[in-house]
């Protein structure tokens, strides 16, 4: 950017840029205008975007009018006509794959991967070899077995466990190794960089890294010997931990369970390695237990998945809950996380903590907690603000005297959102929300790229030589907006698929709950599909008058005081599905049961006020 302008009086500065660096976004959703010599792509977007320019032999088959995904490949410094080529063709009955790819380059996230990125990743071998497996640990003797979502391909962690004596065991917690393929300064690396992290949508997952890595090469797949980073701890019964080690090794894992399958031998106490399963079940609760006495905040906000038929379409909505064989799970990768925090925070070179991508997250901010302590109040919630762990405590002292209420969605949403992001940086403030002193994500590498960082660290710290990376807080503010990026992205594509799904139904009505509210409205989630739609304060004027009071998160009828609050249950009318918007609007239905319309309310009181008048007319006489 070159400065061209300084105001003398305030001095602002006005400047030009001169140059583009790095395009946020290459890929673009659109239409092919083709002509006799050339061929322009114009994208489907409201920012302003010149046309692509696209060589009639760069066309991949598209044809005049078609639906197609461009890649921009040329746009050199003052050229109005930058240069393109159609990397895919749209066919007009994939409307919900072209919606999907739509959100993702919109979001700057890359559909495909390049030629020569693929090229490496096909090049990298099956075959183990046998001078790097005489270096590692070898666990393929120990009882190994993985957990995850039944549509899951990409296996990331493993858990091993066995006995060593009497209540003493040895459990492993053993990550896929893609540092050991990924290398720094690859095209395969840069690719991941770019990336940050795959992006799960609710038919598909735009990945991290080619899928031969992701779900063949790395994933830890039942009945293959597979390369790892291990935290291997012993520990007796109850969980307490008398040592760990932290190293490369290999690993053959036995048995593929779902989190279905778990969570049936823990409820029933029989089935495959059950003993195993049992035992570490209860150790991880009593981990889970530890960690709330100690501060954590038991957030639980509801998830749901969409059943999809063949083209994508869904056909019903499910609501996916945190049970135990979940719990099982994280608190063994929260263990692993934090160790290897710990761990490399110990070590300094000259004098000074070595850079690394720590996963941070900060107390509550004031000014944000002021509004939600006085809302949570309105329902006899008190706050203890003396301390962030009393703020902590208040916290949990909150969501476990809600559960099962009216109110307990909207609290736990408005707390969520009351509470500081979590953020990667090299500045190790500890992460509140977990109340650990030192966290980092260690165990997704596969999806997550500050876990290839956090690798490679560990690894040089292991072998007594430790990586100086000057540029790691970069690498940590970028794999930060990434994740953000991602985080908007999948929030965007349920949406679709939310409105999508409430299409097939409007007219129809739903009990709902208010989960939010402006001064020009307020938007209710179904209760039994979590469907999100608009109430404006227009459609509502045939009613009342109504006005926002930002302190009570409420709208307010001026003449019946007919109020709607967060938290309230209303039932609602689905009348518009704009999927173009991904934009449900919803109408408010009066509950027969449990109220009139505010016109006939008022008809009402018009005639209590007619009969006094009447009375105190005869008095008078």
């Amino acid at each position: 950017m070159k400065v061209v302008r300084e105001s003398a009086s305030t001095k602002r500065k006005e400047g030009r840029i001169t140059d583009v660096l790095h395009r946020k976004q290459t890929e673009f959703v659109g239409h092919l205008q083709l002509a006799t010599n050339f061929a322009f792509f114009i994208p489907d977007t409201d920012k302003p975007m010149p046309d692509l320019f696209i060589p009639l032999n760069k066309l991949a088959g598209a044809k005049n009018k078609d639906r197609v995904i461009a890649k921009l490949v040329k746009w050199d410094k003052g050229d109005k006509k930058p240069i393109g080529e159609i990397v895919g063709i749209m066919r007009p009955e994939d409307e919900n794959d072209a919606a999907m790819k739509g959100l993702l380059a919109e979001s700057g996230f890359a559909l495909s991967f390049p030629q020569e990125v693929i090229a490496v990743a096909d090049s990298l071998s099956f075959k183990l070899d046998k001078n790097e497996i005489a270096r590692r640990n070898d666990c393929r003797g120990t009882l190994t077995f993985t957990i995850d979502p039944v549509d899951a391909k990409d296996f990331d962690d493993a858990l091993s466990i066995r006995k060593l004596k009497n209540d003493l065991y040895e459990i492993g917690v053993h990550i896929a190794d893609v540092s050991h393929y990924v290398l720094p300064g690859t095209v395969l690396d840069d690719e991941a960089y770019q990336r940050a992290t795959s992006v799960y949508l609710p038919d598909r997952v735009n990945p991290m890294l080619p899928e031969k890595i992701s779900n063949e090469l790395c994933s830890l797949r039942p009945n293959e010997d597979k390369f790892t980073f291990s935290a291997i701890f012993e520990m007796n019964g109850k969980g307490e931990i008398s040592k760990h080690w932290l190293g490369k090794t290999i690993i053959h894992s036995d048995h593929r369970f779902t989190y279905e399958d778990v969570q049936t031998i823990i409820e029933n106490g029989e089935g495959t390695h059950s003993n195993e399963i049992l035992l570490l079940n209860d150790i991880a609760q009593r981990f889970r237990k530890q960690r709330f006495s100690k501060g954590a905040i038991n957030f639980s906000s509801q998830e749901v998945r969409f059943v999809l038929d063949a083209k994508g379409k869904p056909i019903d909505v499910v609501v996916k809950e945190s049970k135990e064989a979940h719990q099982l799970i994280e608190e063994f990768m929260l263990l692993a996380n934090r160790t290897v925090a710990k761990d490399v925070a110990a070590v300094q070179v000259n004098k000074k903590p070595i850079p690394f991508p720590y996963r941070i997250h900060d107390r509550p901010d004031e000014k944000k907690l002021e509004p939600f302590m006085a809302f949570a109040a309105k329902y006899g919630y008190r706050f203890d603000t003396s301390s962030p762990q009393k703020i902590a405590a208040s916290f949990n002292g909150m969501l476990a005297a809600a559960q099962g209420t009216p109110e307990q969605h909207v609290l736990e949403q408005l707390g969520i959102r009351t509470m500081a992001k979590a953020i990667y940086t090299t500045e190790n403030i500890g992460h509140y929300g977990l109340s650990f002193e030192h966290y980092c994500h260690f165990t997704s590498p596969i999806r997550r790229y500050p876990d290839v960082l956090v690798h490679r660290v560990l690894e040089s710290v292991l072998e007594k030589k430790p990586i100086i990376d000057k540029k790691m807080e970069e690498k940590c503010k970028h794999s930060s907006e990434r994740e953000r990026a991602a985080m908007e992205c999948e929030r965007a594509g349920n949406k679709y698929k939310q409105v999508e799904y409430m299409r097939e139904y409007i007219g129809g009505v739903f009990e709902g709950v208010i989960s939010g509210v402006a001064s020009f409205g307020f938007w209710v989630e179904t209760v039994a599909q979590k469907c999100e739609g608009l109430v404006t304060v227009m459609s509502l004027s045939d009613y009342d008058d109504f006005r926002q009071v930002e302190s009570d998160y409420s709208l307010v009828g001026m003449r019946s005081g007919r109020k709607f609050r967060m938290g309230d249950k209303v039932f609602i009318r689905v009348v518009g599905a704009n999927l173009e918007k991904r934009q449900l609007d919803y109408e408010w239905v009066i509950d027969e049961g449990r109220e009139k319309d505010p016109k006939e309310k008022g008809k009402e009181k018009g005639k209590e006020k007619e009969k006094k008048n009447r009375k105190k007319g005869r008095g008078a006489r």
